[in-house]
């Protein structure tokens, strides 16, 4: 294992959906993932990272550019079955250093960003690039619903999928829906408790 397959467009991803593509219920959800031990998703993590972060920074999205300069919040890859069944890894800008405090914390202040990238194992040995999933806290205002949270998705080869209140907002628009389960603690998912940075 360790070959990693060129990046999928967002077209290939639109084929995965059922019902509309431009109004999906839920983050597409990949087949045939390995079910590896953690060490081996942190070495494969680490095999495949620069190629995350160069496909995504294609975008021009500083985000895509930075997030891995940024504080990791997770000891290796976990499977988050709300993305899709990827290995995720979540890291954190320095206005949102208190999402490494978990359950305490609190609302997080305007310019916060939560990036989440992405990759998927199959079974097979075949490692393929996941998309960039972002929160930014934006000013008061800017979505209620959403907690003023916006969430974006950036592809492997850094086209933009959809972004909340820009363009293709309805594809992301389930992410609103999901992250709303949380609105008492902010809209915010965090790290499974075996994998936080303590």
């Amino acid at each position: 294992m360790g070959e990693a397959s060129p990046p999928t467009s967002p077209k290939d991803h639109l084929l995965a959906f059922s019902g509309d593509p431009n109004k999906p219920r839920r983050h597409f959800r990949v087949k045939d993932v390995a079910d590896l031990p953690d060490q081996e998703r942190e070495a494969l993590y680490r095999d495949i990272q620069n190629q995350l972060q160069s496909g995504y920074a294609i975008s021009g999205d500083p985000t895509a550019k930075h997030y891995q300069r940024w504080k990791r919040a997770n000891t290796a890859p976990y499977r988050s079955a709300t993305h899709g069944r990827r290995f995720v890894s979540n890291f954190v800008n320095a206005k949102a250093m208190a999402y490494l405090q978990y359950e305490k914390a609190g609302t997080l202040p305007v310019g916060a960003i939560i990036a989440k990238d992405s990759f998927v194992a199959a079974k097979d040995g075949t490692l393929t690039p996941g998309p960039l999933f972002v929160m930014e806290k934006m000013a008061k205002g800017f979505s209620y619903v959403s907690g003023d949270w916006r969430y974006a998705m950036i592809m492997p080869d850094g086209s933009l999928f959809g972004e909340t209140n820009g363009e293709n907002a309805g594809r992301v628009e389930f992410c609103i829906g999901c992250h709303l389960a949380q609105e008492k603690q902010d809209h915010i998912y965090f790290v499974p408790k075996k994998y936080r940075i303590q």
